[in-house]
């Protein structure tokens, strides 16, 4: 079978009970474009010069996804596409090892380019070729969504095949706890007192403490490695928190994980949501400074150093 008619049957979606499960799936990595070969991505001298501000902002659109019901933690697909056109070349392959609501795969498709995204829950797969099916755009790239354990994505796809990783993990137990809604000026809204956890699914990371979480990403990333290709790159959107007055360094903790299983840091950015965070109330005031998490959020880049 040919590549392109390979693309042509791949399904969209791959779960427990499908017989590809854990079965290396037929999804191109190759380029489509006509950049010269050793160019990073498509951009423009214009549109590569707004990227190295290292502060970015965003809007949501109307396809984004805002109800926490569908799916507690949501981010714009103009951030995804922002990432994924950065990293990547038309044609190339992206892979999002928690994909959630689907917005990695809906911002692949706008931009033809191929991509791979994995979740725990059926019910987020199932949200995923919703979403898929329903932006309708006519393009030659493939968008997969496949229910399983981030640990056993190796089983699906080929060494080198991957030019970007892009994701926005669980982010180790901070959502899986009663919401007390301090920080915002409206507390008694619809999530006070509300558990906004993705399961309580023991392989969840969003279950686990800090220490525990930090191990378990060194592990399913240290697995995606090798399926990256050298000087690709590895994008994880993280946020600190706060726990019982003490500032939990989330995105710390991962960056020494993820040097100690061999990526490299290369650039964080700050994505600056205050333009997009409404009735932020006065917190810690008047006698205890705290940044706010929610009104921004790290992006980690780093790549697959050249001699690994």
């Amino acid at each position: 079978m040919t590549v392109e008619n390979a693309e042509t049957a791949l399904p969209r979606a791959i779960k427990e009970t499908s017989e590809s499960y854990r079965a290396t799936i037929g999804i191109s990595s190759r380029r489509t474009c006509l950049c010269p070969p050793n160019n990073l991505n498509c951009l423009t001298a214009k549109e590569w010069l707004k990227s190295q501000i290292g502060v970015w902002q965003f809007t949501y659109e109307s396809r984004d996804i805002r109800d926490k019901n569908l799916h507690p933690a949501t981010f714009p697909i103009s951030l995804a596409k922002k990432v994924i056109g950065l990293f990547t070349h038309e044609g190339e392959l992206v892979l999002d090892p928690f994909v959630g609501s689907g917005t990695s795969l809906v911002s692949a498709q706008d931009l033809n380019r191929n991509a791979v995204g994995f979740d725990l829950q059926e019910k987020y797969i199932e949200l995923c070729v919703k979403r898929l099916a329903s932006n309708n755009l006519f393009n030659q790239a493939q968008q997969v969504a496949i229910q399983d354990d981030a640990l056993h994505i190796p089983s699906y796809l080929e060494p080198a095949s991957v030019s970007l990783i892009w994701t926005s993990p669980p982010y180790a137990n901070l959502l899986n706890r009663k919401r007390k809604n301090k920080s915002r000026r409206d507390r008694n809204n619809e999530q006070l007192h509300k558990i906004e956890q993705y399961s309580q699914d023991p392989r969840d990371l969003g279950t686990m403490a800090l220490e525990d979480y930090a191990e378990a990403m060194g592990d399913i990333f240290e697995g995606l490695l090798p399926l990256l290709h050298p000087k690709g790159h590895c994008v994880i959107n993280v946020p600190d928190m706060w726990w019982e007055n003490e500032r939990i360094t989330i995105h710390v903790s991962l960056i020494n994980e993820l040097r100690r299983r061999g990526y490299e840091l290369r650039n964080t950015i700050i994505w600056d949501r205050t333009n997009i965070v409404n009735n932020i109330g006065i917190f810690g005031y008047p006698s205890n400074y705290i940044t706010m998490g929610t009104t921004f959020e790290y992006l980690l880049d780093f790549w697959r150093p050249p001699e690994s």
